[in-house]
C-alpha cells in the first residue's frame, strides 16, 4: 500500500505535469466502489474537473488533491494497488520491469486526464483491486485540510512537525494502552504511517512493535519522537526510491520472508524475524528490539510463511476452523438424538453433562422400558422375554426392535465420542 512517501512521490509529479495547465479532456470510469462508496460519481468528477485549471497539488499522510481554479476540488487515496500513470514519464517507485510498451489507456484506469496545453500531457489513476477512492469537496482551497475527511486524520509528520512535538508524542503515546505499532499505524494518531514506515520507525529506535506504548520509557519517547521525523522526512525526501534510502534500513532487507533464495537477516548477521500483531506482519529484529515491559497477548511468530509484498495490504485472513477428529456423518440414531433434543429441550450447546445426559436417557428411554419390563417384578414369567433373543445374535425382523437397536449403538457411539 503507497505510505507517505509514496504518496508525496505522486504529488511531485503532480505537480510536474499538471498544476498551471487546463484540464481539456476529462474521463471517469463508473466504479460504485471508488467513486460510491465516497458519495459521488464518475459523472460528476467528469462535469466538475473538465475545463478547470489545476492550481496545486497538496498532500495529507496517504492522501492528496488536487486545488483547482474553482471548487469542488478532487482529493484521492490510493488505497491498496492506486497510482497515477503519466503517459510521458514513469512515475513508479519500484523499478518498471522491461516490458513492451504499454497500451493507453492503461489496464484499470479509472480517471483520465490531458492537459489543453501544448506539450499535451495525459495521466491516468488506476487501481486493479478497487480500494482506492476519489472524492470531491466543495469547500475554499483554503479549507481542504479542515474538512472531511482530512480534519478527522492525525497531524502530517512532514509538514506538521510543528504539531508532532516531543510533548505532543508522549502525551499521545501515556494515554493509550495499545501495541505501539498499532498507535503508530491508526490515521486518527498520526497521518501517512503505514506497515514499512512503522517497522522502520521502530527498528531506527529500537522498540518492539507489541511493547504497549503506555510502557515505554522517557529514554524510549525521546529517540522515537526522533526516529518518526527522521523515517518519514528521508522517505518524502527521497520520493519514496528505495535504491536510495540508506543501506542501513530494514526496508532493505525486510522483504525474504517465506522466499528460498533471500536471506532473513541484516548484513551484519542480525535475524530478521516476522510477528502478527493485530494481524499486522512486522518485520522485527529481535536482539536489538527487545521487549522492556508488558506486550500485546495476539503475536504470533511467521517466520516461515509466505511473505506480503510491500504494495500490497498486509492483512492476512483466519484459517477456516478444521473439523474435528472422530466426527461423522449423522447416522439413523443420531437422527434420533437430535429429535430427542428437540423434543427434551436440552439441544442447546454448552449445557454440559446434564444436557448429555438427558439426551442419552431419552433416546435410551424404550429400551430401558424393555429392560424393565423383562424383570420379574415388572412382567408376567419367562414368555414376555422374547425380545432378549437380539442381543444373543439373532436378528430381530421388527422395525422397532431394528430402531431401538440402532438407538443404542448410536447412543453409546456419542456418549464415547464426548467422554
Amino acid at each position: 500500500m503507497p505510505e507517505i512517501g509514496e504518496v508525496a512521490r505522486i504529488v511531485h509529479f503532480l505537480r510536474k505535469h499538471l498544476v498551471g495547465k487546463t484540464l481539456a479532456t476529462v474521463k471517469a470510469q463508473d466504479d460504485v466502489n471508488v467513486y460510491g462508496k465516497v458519495g459521488t460519481t464518475a459523472a460528476e468528477v467528469k462535469k466538475a474537473l473538465t475545463g478547470k485549471k489545476v492550481l496545486d497539488a497538496g498532500q495529507q499522510g496517504k492522501y492528496f488533491w488536487l486545488v483547482m481554479s474553482s471548487p469542488p476540488h478532487p482529493i484521492m487515496h490510493f488505497g491498496m494497488t492506486g497510482w497515477i500513470k503519466f503517459r510521458n514519464e514513469e512515475t513508479y517507485y519500484k523499478p518498471a520491469k522491461e516490458e513492451e510498451e504499454e497500451d493507453w489507456p492503461p489496464r484499470f484506469w479509472k480517471l483520465l486526464l490531458e492537459t489543453a496545453e501544448e506539450p499535451k500531457c495525459e495521466a491516468a489513476f488506476v487501481d486493479s483491486r478497487r480500494f482506492a477512492r476519489i472524492r470531491l469537496l466543495e469547500c475554499d482551497a483554503k479549507a481542504i485540510r479542515q474538512t472531511t475527511p482530512l480534519k478527522e486524520n492525525g497531524p502530517d509528520p512532514v509538514i506538521d512537525k510543528d504539531i508532532i512535538t516531543e510533548a505532543w508524542l508522549v502525551q499521545k503515546l501515556r494515554s493509550k494502552k495499545i501495541p505501539v505499532k498499532a498507535l503508530l499505524l491508526d490515521q486518527a494518531n498520526i497521518s501517512g504511517i503505514g506497515n514499512w514506515v512503522g517497522d522502520e520507525i521502530l527498528y531506527h529506535a529500537r522498540i518492539h512493535p507489541e511493547q504497549y506504548s503506555n510502557t515505554l520509557n522517557d529514554e524510549q519517547l525521546k529517540q522515537l519522537h526522533k526516529s518518526v521525523l527522521h523515517i518519514c522526512s528521508t522517505a518524502v525526501e527521497l520520493l519514496s526510491d528505495s535504491s536510495k534510502f540508506p543501506d542501513e534500513w530494514l526496508f532493505k532487507h525486510r522483504w525474504g520472508k517465506g522466499k528460498k533464495d533471500q536471506k532473513k537477516e541484516l548484513p551484519n548477521g542480525e535475524k530478521i524475524i516476522h510477528i502478527t500483531v493485530g494481524g499486522r506482519t512486522s518485520a522485527v529484529v529481535p536482539r536489538l528490539q527487545k521487549k522492556t515491559g508488558p506486550v500485546a497477548g495476539d503475536v504470533k511468530s511467521e517466520d516461515i510463511d509466505g511473505d506480503i509484498s510491500p504494495t500490497e495490504e498486509d492483512a492476512e485472513a483466519k484459517p477456516a476452523k478444521k473439523r474435528k477428529a472422530g466426527s461423522k456423518l449423522p447416522t439413523t440414531g443420531d437422527a434420533q438424538q437430535n429429535e430427542a433434543r428437540s423434543t427434551t429441550g436440552s439441544g442447546k450447546r454448552g449445557r454440559g453433562k446434564k444436557a448429555d445426559s438427558e439426551v442419552n436417557d431419552s433416546v435410551k428411554s424404550p429400551a430401558k422400558k424393555r429392560k424393565a419390563a423383562s424383570t420379574p417384578e415388572a412382567s408376567p414369567p419367562v414368555k414376555e422375554q422374547k425380545p432378549k433373543k437380539a442381543r444373543s445374535g439373532t436378528k430381530s425382523t421388527s422395525v422397532e426392535d431394528q430402531d431401538l437397536a440402532s438407538g443404542r449403538r448410536s447412543s453409546t457411539r456419542v456418549t464415547s465420542q464426548r467422554v
